[in-house]
């Protein structure tokens, strides 16, 4: 130890005895770990060091603004903390933890690390138990050791410390500089200029793949705002006010004086596995949809997600507005939600009805409990709201949750309004959740593949039963009940789409615009106990379904979803790099003729989540600025009287 010491004694007396010399190190250090660093992100976010070298030498220009914005990053820390290794540490520390969770995000689920993600909070904690392997923790370790070198370095090299004013100065000058990036201000836009930078908004996996990982972080940063329409203003939605006004008068429909309940079933990762082309079951999991497939009226869902994101498909089936016009990856229930937004629980609650919204989960989780409020809902039963609730693995039943629906119903004096989210069949499925699995699975698989498969196969068929139970109750009680039931995404079923590969439902290499369509479509059934036209829907957007829905019923359609309808008989499905045309024809990209109704559409949604609400100024004004209802909750808040006396004993 003393060795030590003295070593390091020796050679910090030597450049504290040498000014220039010790500048010139620092300097030279602070451009060489920066590259250092660049290259450790990339290795991680790409997965191999021959992959992270490829880009590099592909890539030149790329890989050295990468390390420029991580130069600034350290600069920072550096400035805050005045010691140079630390600073490498924790910088260190920082940038790969943000790659290793942009790599597995991006196996799960094929999306990257997000600015936005950072707001997630506790939901961000649902990942830890995803990717917990050993090949994940060899990762985690390596990673853990360079930092640990990093702060090692300390005992043997001088601190490298700076003057409080230059502290001061480095911090002003990366703060500036990482702004200036993020912003893209006209001098940091001619050095993307020059780099060749290419910003792929519509692809962020592409984006990332292109761009390295810092510099498409730090683009997206600029994508948390969503920018006005080039074209929006009063004068432009008053003109699809007239259009929305002129075609209601054209059809001439008599709204209906019928008040079925209405229950939306968003099920969990619900989805057919026997899509798999390469794989049997011992059994039909999903006998109940099966049937209701060819008796009643029933399609595909083409969701915005994959794998997760479940708040997202909520978003656009109770607004009507799309994923489409926000930025990739976005979360509207973290980021855009805070004020009062017309929905179908408002627009329910208008019309009579008691809104009620049910999630066997933490109401916290996205933020619902205050969401549920700005959209309009009455009540929030969310898990804690559960009494002695009944579980089947990890989380409550499906089954509770049917017996929560059926309970509502049969409270209320009114006719319901529920939109529900189960959560049992959540991912993920390697943790052996049931003690024995019904249905055995064939084909050419891994064993951990077939286990993966067949746990999620018991979830679905539970899934199922549970609405068997719903429409016996339901067929039963001779109240009039229609049920909409699908899932909201398909399932993350092994990291890089594992069972499907090896399940023959997709290739290996890049999808094409079929299997893209494939891995988001979700089958969907709609159930009631009195008579509706069957129709078969090949192709809907969620944001389309509570308009499709209202029009079944022959309700009349508020402003937004009468638009909504119209946009759905001539382009039933939109992603924001999927169109789907009445033809069921697929475009990448929107063909020149759908552009004017789908800027529209993008136009109405600004005006009603950002901008000025001009479309209540000359259509239905009650709906589109309906505020939260004062009584939010109340039927589950603890009453005063209740509460006393447990506060007074624990007083005592």
């Amino acid at each position: 130890m003393n060795r030590l010491y003295f070593f390091r004694k020796r050679i910090s007396y030597r450049l504290t005895n040498n000014r220039t010399r010790k500048y010139a190190i620092v300097s030279i250090l602070l451009a060489v770990f920066p590259l250092l660093l660049a290259f450790g992100v990339e290795t991680i976010e790409r997965g191999t060091f021959a992959d992270a070298m490829s880009w590099i030498a592909s890539n030149p220009s790329l890989f050295a603004i990468n390390a420029l914005i991580y130069c600034f990053v350290l600069l920072l820390i550096y400035g805050l903390i005045g010691s140079l290794f630390p600073s490498v540490a924790l910088t260190a520390l920082i940038l790969f933890l943000a790659a290793m969770i942009s790599y597995f995000k991006s196996k799960m689920i094929g999306e990257p690390f997000f600015p936005w993600d950072l707001l997630l909070k506790k939901e961000g904690t649902n990942i830890i138990p995803l990717v917990s392997s050993n090949a994940v923790l060899m990762r985690v370790s390596v990673a853990g050791a360079v930092v640990i070198a990093l702060f090692m370095l300390r005992l043997l090299l001088p601190r490298f410390r700076l003057p409080v004013a230059g502290r001061i100065a480095l911090v002003l000058l990366a703060s500036a500089s990482l702004q200036g990036m993020a912003e893209r201000t006209p001098m940091a836009q001619k050095l993307y200029d020059r780099a060749g930078v290419s910003e792929i908004v519509w692809n962020q996996r592409d984006n990332y793949g292109a761009n390295g990982f810092g510099l498409a972080f730090t683009l997206n940063v600029q994508n948390s705002i969503v920018s006005k329409p080039a074209g929006y203003g009063e004068s432009s939605i008053a003109t699809v006010a007239q259009q929305i006004s002129d075609r209601r008068s054209a059809s001439a429909a008599s709204p209906t004086d019928s008040q079925p309940n209405v229950i939306f079933i968003m099920n969990e990762a619900f989805w057919d596995p026997t899509l798999l082309p390469d794989v049997t079951f011992s059994e039909d999991p999903i006998p109940t949809v099966r049937r209701l497939q060819s008796e009643s009226t029933s399609g595909y869902l083409l969701s915005p997600q994959f794998g997760g994101g479940t708040s997202n498909v909520e978003f656009e089936v109770l607004t009507g507005n799309s994923m489409s016009f926000l930025p990739s990856g976005s979360i509207p229930y973290q980021q855009y939600i805070r004020q009062p937004v017309p929905s179908l629980a408002s627009y329910f609650e208008n019309n009579g009805y008691k809104s009620m919204g049910i999630h066997s989960y933490d109401g916290w989780f996205w933020n619902r409990d205050n969401v549920y409020k700005w959209l309009g809902f009455e009540s929030f039963k969310s898990k804690e709201k559960f009494d002695n609730p009944e579980y089947k693995g990890t989380f409550i039943s499906d089954d509770e949750v049917s017996r929560g629906i059926i309970s509502a119903v049969e409270e209320s004096d009114r006719p319901m309004f529920i939109y529900a989210v189960t959560m049992q069949n959540h991912g993920s499925y390697d943790d052996g959740r049931y003690e024995q699995n019904p249905i055995e699975v064939q084909g050419n698989l891994t064993a951990d593949a077939k286990q993966l498969l067949e746990t999620y196969t018991h979830g679905v068929r539970d899934a199922d039963q549970s609405l068997q139970m719903l429409i016996d109750h339901f067929e039963q009680s001779g109240e009039p009940t229609v049920i909409v039931f699908y899932g909201d995404h398909l399932p993350m079923l092994g990291l890089d789409y594992d069972v499907y590969k090896q399940g023959g439902f997709i290739g290996s290499s890049s999808w094409s615009l079929e299997e893209q369509k494939k891995m988001r479509s979700v089958p969907f059934v709609l159930w009631s106990n009195f008579e509706l036209p069957q129709d078969y829907v090949p192709t809907i957007s969620n944001s389309f379904l509570g308009a499709y829905v209202l029009d079944k019923l022959g309700m009349e359609l508020p402003a937004n979803f009468a638009f909504n309808l119209n946009m759905f008989r001539q382009y039933p499905g939109l992603l924001s790099n999927l169109v789907v045309d009445a033809d069921q024809n697929l475009h990448q990209k929107a063909p020149a003729e759908a552009t004017p109704l789908i800027d529209q559409y993008r136009e109405l949604q600004y005006d009603i989540l950002f901008g000025g609400r001009y479309l209540a100024n000359y259509l239905d004004s009650d709906y589109l600025t309906k505020s939260a209802l004062p009584d939010y909750n109340m039927e589950f808040q603890v009453p005063a009287s209740v509460a006393a006396p447990a506060e007074a004993e624990d007083s005592l």
